[in-house]
């Protein structure tokens, strides 16, 4: 049996816990990527894909909206996903 009170039993029990170390260690993962001069288009997705989820993060845990209507989550992550896909566009596009 535990002796620690229940509010304090596990770091990771809380969501925002959860999805700030993830944050953590998105943001150290673009940085590494960055330093190490990733490039090409693999590189591109790969900084937009992390990007999207710690903007979902964000939206969901820290903006508190995992559990309000759904249009406004529909709303926010079609903006996100909107500016992902035009930088995605505009890289594309300055190949050719």
């Amino acid at each position: 049996m535990s002796t620690m009170p229940t509010s304090q039993h596990s770091f990771l029990a809380n969501p925002v816990h959860r999805a700030w170390l993830v944050l953590l260690a998105a943001t150290a993962l673009t940085w590494y990527l960055g330093e190490t001069g990733a490039a090409g288009t693999g590189a591109i997705i790969a900084m937009l894909l992390i990007a999207f989820v710690k903007g979902r993060l964000v939206i969901l845990d820290f903006m508190e909206l995992r559990h309000a209507p759904r249009l406004w989550r529909i709303l926010l992550e079609g903006w996100m996903l909107l500016v992902g896909g035009l930088i995605l566009l505009a890289y594309w596009l300055s190949l050719k």
